[in-house]
């Protein structure tokens, strides 16, 4: 293996892999769980999901327009009648 140098993370000196990051700080970069994310990130505070429009992940972006984001909308359910 060649000499790539050391992991660009903050007081980590581990042998780089990839991007310039060590197999460790690699690894939380591709989840974005490193602070400079794989992907633009939410300027809503505290979130760290990818940007869907206007600077916002989808769920903040249907909250800004008053609607509900798809995946926390409630379920449709069917009414079944019971036989007796």
């Amino acid at each position: 293996m060649s000499n790539k140098g050391t992991c660009q993370a903050t007081d980590c000196n581990h042998e780089a892999f990839a991007k310039r990051y060590c197999r460790k700080h690699y690894r939380l970069w591709k989840r974005g769980e490193m602070p400079k994310a794989r992907y633009k990130t939410c300027t809503a505070e505290n979130c760290r999901k990818p940007r869907f429009r206007g600077g916002l992940c989808e769920a903040h972006y249907a909250a800004s327009r008053g609607q509900a984001p798809a995946e926390a909308s409630a379920p449709v359910q069917t009414a079944t009648a019971e036989s007796s």
